[in-house]
């Protein structure tokens, strides 16, 4: 068995170390020959990964033929705004016996698409049957300490989401499976935008009973896109929606909580993500959900006060007052 990662980010970092201590080999492919000698040196990722180290068998490379031959599932763990370059150039080392496993959580700016939709339009035709995305309550620095955790693996073929729970399962690390990639996908990404709205509310020190309304409201905000987008309204009741939306929301861990935090405590947007290793992919996908949702007539009134603080110049305490100012309406209409 041999998996290959796409990414140094901390996520696939993380998921090559739980894998590998399993007993898989692993190629994490870095983008530089510089970068792959430095993260084997150091046997860890310092950059994203501190103080945790390799375990045998995770072998980190920049030659993209050395880290796809003989893989049974390769994992797509990068930036959603860098998805379709990378899916370009893993094509040509790619057939229709492997797996291929979303692990980003978020939308394309460009095209408003879904990371599956994005891989399925540069793989050949023969691959898309296995394509798969991967999402849940998911802080990477968690699961590579080894505490125990759970995801949803979720593909349009029940046969290649069990193969891929199969591989990705350990004693630690629970996989579910679920045939809605729509809602699935969906959840990932949206939640990061509520996640913002948790960490503005932080920062403002609101306390918990306005956390649990972001969530709960954000989680009917996140339901309604989704049903109007072909998902099932189940899946938001489940771990890559609900359960990803309490983590993020709620953990100091949460890179969009973290964002959120401090623009309310006055810093400039650009400062913040300046002083950032890693990508907070809520900010973007906020531009896209607003977009959809306008599309699809569906209202989402805590990701267009999100995005009025992002973009608009919206004073924190102002965007959150247009919250609890609303029309008075029955809580399911």
């Amino acid at each position: 068995m041999k998996v290959a990662i796409i990414g140094t980010t901390a996520w696939g970092t993380t998921l090559g170390v739980i894998l590998a201590r399993r007993g898989i080999e692993v190629a994490l492919w870095a983008r530089t020959e510089e970068e792959a000698e430095r993260l084997g040196q150091d046997q860890e990722n310092k950059a994203r990964l501190p103080g945790i180290s390799f375990p045998e068998g995770l072998c980190p490379t920049s030659s993209m033929e050395e880290a796809l031959t003989g893989v049974s599932l390769v994992i797509l763990a990068v930036p959603s705004h860098k998805m379709r370059q990378n899916v370009r150039q893993i094509k040509g080392h790619v057939d229709e016996g492997m797996i291929i496993l979303s692990a980003a959580k978020g939308l394309e700016m460009d095209t408003t698409k879904r990371m599956s939709q994005v891989i399925a339009e540069e793989l050949d035709p023969p691959c898309h049957q296995n394509i798969c995305v991967l999402s849940g309550p998911n802080l990477s620095r968690e699961i590579a300490r080894g505490l125990p955790a759970t995801t949803v693996i979720a593909a349009q073929d029940s046969s290649v989401a069990k193969r891929a729970q199969e591989i990705m399962a350990s004693a630690s690390f629970r996989v579910y499976t679920n045939n809605d990639v729509v809602g699935v996908e969906l959840g990932g990404a949206l939640k990061n935008v509520i996640a913002l709205a948790a960490g503005l509310s932080d920062g403002l020190g609101y306390g918990d009973n306005a956390k649990a309304a972001l969530v709960s409201r954000g989680l009917a905000e996140i339901s309604r896109l989704g049903v109007a987008m072909g998902a099932s309204p189940l899946t938001f009741a489940g771990l890559a929606v609900l359960g990803d939306l309490v983590a993020t929301c709620s953990s100091p861990l949460s890179r969009n909580r973290f964002v959120g935090e401090e623009l309310a405590k006055g810093r400039p947007l650009a400062e913040i993500t300046a002083s950032m290793n890693s990508v907070a992919e809520g900010i973007n996908t906020t531009v896209v959900a607003r977009q959809i949702a306008q599309e699809h007539g569906v209202e989402m009134p805590i990701t267009e006060q999100v995005y009025r603080v992002l973009f608009k110049g919206i004073e924190v305490p102002q965007a959150m007052a247009a919250l609890m100012e609303r029309e008075l309406r029955h809580e399911l209409i």
